[in-house]
């Protein structure tokens, strides 16, 4: 330790109650951003959700809350197993609210029939399709939900997705730069010390 910062940790000495010159943080790092800006998110997901519920009538009924925790999880790429679980939901129920939200996957589409040939007969009976696509009447049930979200999505004009997307995009954005920060003013800070300060 040279003469200038002995000198300066004595005045910090002198000035300080404490008995030592370090403080243990408490909070991880990228903590900045995860308090108010949190909040913040939880609150712009619950305004296009209410939006969402206030133009179209949800076969879920789920709280706010939980349809916000869902969003997350989706967008967390979690299985629908997975969210009901967190959820404490069926995994039934999960669905229907992913389509209620127009949160589609690229796999709900795969159906064991042609799915434009469901939208082209949507006036037909469960039963009537069952038969002519040789699959139970709940299969033909799952894949109407997927054609109703599809198609409210799509005269939404996929507003509601892209929302989602922007908000959680940015959140996740400013997650980043906070710890991009935050390293970046540490490596500085480390880079300007040259000489062995720890007492």
């Amino acid at each position: 330790m040279d003469d200038k910062t002995e000198e300066l940790r004595d005045i910090f000495m002198d000035v300080s109650e404490e008995g030592t010159v370090t403080e243990s943080q408490e909070e991880p790092r990228g903590s900045i951003a995860k308090t108010d800006d949190e909040e913040a998110v939880r609150e712009r997901l619950r305004g296009v959700i209410e939006a969402l519920g206030g133009r179209y009538d949800f076969a879920t009924d789920l709280d706010t809350a939980t349809y916000v925790r869902l969003v997350r999880a989706f967008y967390d790429d979690e299985s629908d197993a997975s969210i009901a679980d967190e959820l404490d939901v069926s995994e039934d129920e999960v669905f229907r609210a992913r389509m209620d939200l127009h949160l589609l996957r690229g796999e709900d589409t795969d159906a064991p029939f042609d799915v434009c040939e469901l939208r082209r007969r949507r006036d037909a009976s469960d039963e009537t399709l069952a038969a002519e696509f040789g699959v139970d009447e709940a299969t033909v049930r799952h894949y109407r939900h997927v054609v109703a979200a599809q198609d409210a999505a799509r005269a939404a004009n996929h507003r509601y997705q892209t929302e989602f997307d922007e908000i959680l995009t940015d959140a996740a954005l400013s997650g980043q730069f906070t710890e991009q920060i935050t390293e970046d003013g540490l490596d500085e800070a480390a880079e300007d010390i040259e000489t062995d300060v720890s007492f």
